[in-house]
């Protein structure tokens, strides 16, 4: 795959996942040949040992980036010392004793970091931008070689976004071939920030427009990135009393709420999962597809019980990750005209 500075690139897919029990237990189960293809990138809103367990049982060849956010700034140091491997995400605007701390985890275990540039917060112009990546040079002594860039798209959720957007990721592009990257990324969330406005005991289609805005830029031969089945900006927390498993299909995802019956939650998943393994969506190879489609398939059979918000989670967001790998190793289609 051609990337911006003409250099080649192997095939990439870079979700940016929640560190929570559903994203992370999909991670633990990947399969071995998706392992070398994926470079997610985990955004931890807390540190405890349940999160450090966690990132410890994923895949050995797996090395996720880590988003440590609005938590303080020694986190950084924090995760080092505890044997943590992973690749520091970089802000633009991180403060000098963050930068540092980058610096020292990403020559403990990888040489490398990520920096992600938000399109909606990071709104510099060119020659301001050059300005920050240089301060990141100083305080982390990280150059761009050594970096792999993310441009993050946020939330794009309907056609609109797509046109609002996708020209301000071209300028921002443009500008990115300033600087020898080791690899240029697209990420954006395409899954509506909440899904109760959507009808119940039926399959939804969802179409996904970050998977649209990827293709509209394939001339630029950026790599991929999503938010998986979530959105990039959630709604405020709430309490959401209905089974739910997203499915994800070519351009669209089937979101499957289903109404809850007092005393017959197995009963209740079984026939979700039922109504999506007779779908038209259902993967040709069945529930070897991923260990999220094995999962769903043993359900549709009865064959488990009915597990929980955070199983649901894992399954869908197994089988999404399986899904875009696949969807990136096929040749690539005809683009969407403009």
């Amino acid at each position: 795959m051609p990337v911006l500075g003409g250099r080649a690139q192997e095939l990439v897919y870079r979700p940016v996942l929640a560190a929570r029990r559903g994203e992370l237990e999909a991670l633990g189960h990947l399969d071995d040949a998706h392992t070398p293809m994926l470079s997610p990138i985990l955004e931890l809103s807390k540190i405890d040992r349940s999160v450090l367990d966690s990132l410890a049982r994923l895949p050995p060849r797996l090395l996720p980036a880590v988003d440590i956010g609005d938590l303080p700034d020694t986190t950084a140091s924090a995760l080092a010392r505890w044997g943590v491997p992973l690749v520091p995400v970089i802000g633009l605007t991180d403060g000098e004793r963050r930068l540092v701390a980058h610096g020292v985890a990403a020559r403990a275990h990888a040489h490398r970091a990520v920096v992600r540039l938000r399109l909606r917060q990071d709104r510099a112009g060119p020659d301001a931008t050059t300005t920050a990546v240089e301060r990141i040079g100083r305080h982390a002594r990280l150059g761009p070689e050594q970096c792999d860039l993310v441009v993050d798209c946020g939330d794009v959720c309907c056609p609109a976004d797509v046109r609002l957007v996708e020209p301000r990721v071209r300028r921002v592009l443009d500008w990115a071939r300033r600087h020898a990257w080791r690899s240029v990324s697209v990420v954006a969330g395409g899954m509506p920030p909440a899904l109760s406005r959507l009808p119940i005991d039926e399959p939804v289609r969802v179409d996904r427009w970050d998977w649209l805005l990827w293709r509209r830029l394939s001339d630029l031969g950026v790599a991929f990135g999503d938010y998986g089945v979530a959105p990039a900006d959630p709604a405020p927390p709430a309490i959401d009393r209905h089974l739910t498993v997203t499915y994800t299909g070519d351009g669209a995802w089937w979101v499957h709420r289903w109404s809850r019956r007092r005393g017959q939650g197995d009963q209740r998943v079984a026939d979700l999962c039922r109504t999506l393994v007779s779908g038209p969506h259902w993967p040709a190879t069945g529930a070897s597809f991923s260990w999220g489609d094995q999962e769903i398939s043993r359900r549709a059979r009865r064959g488990a019980g009915a597990g929980s918000a955070a199983n649901w989670m894992a399954w869908s967001t197994s089988h999404h990750l399986a899904h875009v790998l696949d969807s990136l190793a096929r040749p690539a289609r005809a683009t969407p005209s403009r």
